[in-house]
């Protein structure tokens, strides 16, 4: 009886505990076109996601269908439930064009 209260208020505890821990993800953003030459949409396009880039070309069809390219990376910390995509981080102006 002892142990079984004792894993009752682990438990608990454990529970308390875990509320505190915040979770993140990384957002990929790439530009992904069509490599068959007869595809009907020959444009490039911006994706946002979190699938890695060989992730996505691989469930949207491999090296045959798509071509892509990683433009930025940028993780998305804190508490991130019921959150569309976080934006990415500003950068300087200064840090783009290399002047101090």
């Amino acid at each position: 009886m002892k142990l079984k209260k004792s894993i009752i208020v682990l438990f608990f505890l454990s529970i308390l505990v875990f509320q505190k821990t915040h979770a993140e993800y990384r957002v990929f953003q790439f530009t992904v076109k069509a490599t068959n030459p007869y595809s009907m949409d020959q444009k490039t396009h911006l994706v946002t996601s979190t699938l890695d880039p060989q992730s996505y070309k691989a469930y949207h069809g491999g090296n045959e269908t798509l071509s892509i390219d990683l433009l930025r990376t940028w993780m998305c910390r804190g508490n991130t439930s019921g959150q569309e995509l976080c934006a990415p981080p500003l950068v300087k102006a200064d840090t783009v064009t290399g002047v101090n």
